[in-house]
């Protein structure tokens, strides 16, 4: 089992930068692929970005690439999301997801664990 626990949500301007941070326990994260999915007031849940378990291959959503980038330090046991140039688009709950990496087929796709969310609001 993979615990996942998300921070550094927070209430921002238009064009502010904001790192979330996910921790996870239970395993080592080395193993996991790990993604951030998240979900805006009123609308579905969406692909953000994902990442490797070794780090050495990652994916990001186009509505973020170029202003948000994903990134693990394995050692800590810890992925986060750097989060540039937010617009008020960008206001949802932020989840923390992986799968262990013998299951994943690719870095988009199912994913098992979820952490609980942390809040972005971005105010324009």
């Amino acid at each position: 089992q993979v615990q996942l626990v998300e921070s550094g949500g927070a209430l921002v301007q238009a064009g502010d930068s904001l790192r979330l941070s996910c921790a996870a326990s239970g395993r080592s994260l080395s193993s996991y692929k790990t993604g951030w999915f998240r979900q805006a007031p009123g609308k579905d849940r969406e692909f953000v970005a994902a990442i490797s378990g070794s780090g050495d291959m990652s994916d990001h959503a186009d509505s973020v690439k170029g202003r948000f980038t994903i990134s693990r330090d394995n050692a800590k046991n810890m992925v986060y999301l750097q989060m540039n140039s937010l617009t008020p688009e960008d206001t949802a709950v932020y989840y923390c997801a992986a799968r262990h990496s013998i299951l994943s087929t690719g870095l988009r796709g199912l994913f098992d664990y979820w952490g609980q969310g942390t809040r972005v609001t971005v105010s324009s």
